[in-house]
């Protein structure tokens, strides 16, 4: 199978962004070679971006308190086991403070960074990051291979509670799912909400059918088209009929 997510709100859209930054922040990061740092820089800059345009932190804390004080009512329930219940309540609890330790505005270690701001504002020009053009970035790309690691670890450790707190949101997120099986017949299908409440939607499908699933959904409707999966002609409705597993994630509120 093949799962496609779906946001439905602009805070998860944030959390999902960033949780693919910080992966692939930690894959570039974790090889050798200077192309590969070279990515990586460029993702932590992707990272400050998006941590620019939302009050992250104050969402991420008000989020997992939200989600301390429903999972501390869980105790003594004889279908909870006390010891996982122990362990994610002690998670959230250490992931609250190491966001609550973060002092000042997020991300400003790497704006006072005029290095490191030169090259943000080369990067964003095709090729603008070419050794003539920024003969010290040349420079730290031909340092040793730790050395490099080591900065680009060092630029990346005072966001790393936002990653933290934000594994721990979608987690919840995704385990907090209802699955439902569907066929897409000619490949649409639409179902009215009817006051289910989602703020994620992941469509499961067979990685062998040639499709793509679009989703629009609102409070009122979900619609899902499959459109073909061609890569060169324009795209296309997939008419043919598409099983699928439709999972509504929804966190406790």
């Amino acid at each position: 199978m093949i799962s496609y997510e779906f946001p439905l709100n602009e805070k998860v859209r944030t959390l999902l962004r960033l949780e693919d930054l910080f992966a692939r922040m930690t894959h570039f990061t974790e090889h050798d070679h200077s192309m590969d740092h070279h990515a990586a820089l460029i993702t932590l800059f992707e990272i400050l971006e998006v941590i620019s345009r939302a009050d992250l932190k104050s969402d991420l804390l008000q989020e997992l308190e939200r989600q301390k004080r429903l999972l501390s009512s869980l105790h003594n329930n004889p279908a909870i086991s006390e010891q996982a219940l122990d362990a994610i309540l002690a998670e959230i609890e250490r992931a609250s403070g190491l966001l609550l330790a973060m002092s000042g505005k997020i991300g400003q270690h790497l704006r006072e960074n005029e290095w490191l701001m030169g090259i943000k504002q080369r990067a964003v020009m095709p090729g603008g990051t070419c050794e003539f053009d920024l003969p010290s970035y040349h420079y730290w790309q031909a340092q040793d291979v730790r050395s490099r690691r080591e900065n680009l670890r060092s630029w990346l450790a005072p966001l790393l509670p936002l990653h933290t707190s934000l594994k721990i949101v979608l987690r919840l997120l995704r385990e907090n799912g209802k699955v439902f099986h569907f066929t897409a017949h000619q490949g649409t299908f639409q179902q009215m909400q009817g006051g289910r409440v989602a703020q994620m939607l992941r469509v499961s499908i067979n990685r062998t059918l040639p499709c793509i699933p679009e989703v629009g959904a609102n409070k009122y409707a979900i619609n899902i088209r499959f459109i073909a999966a061609n890569y060169a002609a324009k795209s296309s409705l997939f008419e043919q009929d598409v099983p699928f597993k439709l999972t509504f994630c929804s966190i406790s509120t």
